[in-house]
């Protein structure tokens, strides 16, 4: 259907966010429903984002998705906000009724979704997170709420690890970024949960052979789908999850925020954004 101007609008909104899959799958949901909705991308940058969101809202727009580094900002401009979104410190989802910008994380939904064809042990899962942002926030989080509790943090940045451990996760180990080879050996699921690796940026670098064979190797990047951090995971045998299903559970609650219905089954998605990302 071709939007007319009574579209519902939404969007994604990051500094950058031209890398950014969310308006291929969206606009592959809105076409299978036959919605009269549009989706866009708003590269904002962090000095403007309080304005453009506002703007946006008086614009008439229904909602954004938001992607690093807005996630923390995000909470903050908010109204009102879930309670997760609010123990995460960090939001992805804000959904507008007129000028009340409510927040909300389905980060933490997207992660779990995208590793349970591992079928993991959390209570008995070492897991190593690498970066302190929104995102890490989030999957800290979701870690905990699924029974892990040996956990380490590790940051280029120690002071926000520590804020990090201080907010969500007292117990966790505090690794300095120049030691995270160093911790490898006993850590059973390892997560990027920085920005290395995405397209454009550096990759980010560990000794995988100091990791147990059987570990879980978990990259929030999706683009692109092989980073560096995965191609080494694979290289020594462990299992590899990319981002692209956290990507994928993550939008799903916010299509159904956005336009007010549940998202249309489409077998072949993940296949879809994969030959999209292949031909990009």
């Amino acid at each position: 259907m071709i939007p007319t101007g009574a579209a519902r609008l939404a969007g994604v909104a990051g500094d950058p966010v031209s890398h950014s899959l969310s308006p291929i799958l969206m606009r592959l949901w809105i076409e299978a429903a036959g919605l009269d909705a549009q989706y866009a991308p708003f590269p904002i940058a962090p000095e403007h984002f309080d304005r453009a969101v506002i703007g946006l809202a008086r614009a008439g727009c229904v909602g954004l998705n938001v992607t690093l580094p807005h996630k923390e900002a995000a909470l903050e401009l908010a109204d009102t906000a879930t309670a997760s979104a609010r123990a995460v410190g960090a939001a992805n989802l804000l959904t507008m009724k007129g000028m009340e910008i409510h927040a909300d994380n389905t980060d933490i939904a997207g992660f779990l979704y995208a590793l349970e064809p591992a079928n993991i042990n959390y209570d008995r899962a070492k897991a190593l997170v690498l970066g302190a942002g929104g995102a890490a926030r989030a999957l800290v989080y979701a870690l905990l709420t699924v029974g892990v509790t040996d956990l380490a943090l590790c940051n280029r940045n120690l002071t926000r690890a520590e804020g990090l451990a201080r907010d969500l996760a007292p117990g966790a180990s505090l690794i300095p970024w120049e030691a995270r080879d160093d911790v490898l050996a006993d850590r059973t699921l390892i997560i990027n949960a920085t920005s290395l690796g995405l397209k454009g940026r550096k990759e980010l670098t560990l000794d995988w052979d100091r990791v147990s064979p059987g570990s879980i190797a978990f990259d929030s990047v999706y683009t692109p789908l092989k980073t560096g951090f995965l191609t080494g995971a694979a290289t020594r045998g462990l299992t590899a999850i990319d981002g692209l299903d956290m990507l994928i559970g993550q939008a799903r609650p916010s299509f159904e925020a956005f336009y007010g219905q549940p998202v249309p089954a489409l077998p072949d998605l993940r296949g879809q954004l994969v030959r999209y990302l292949e031909a990009s």
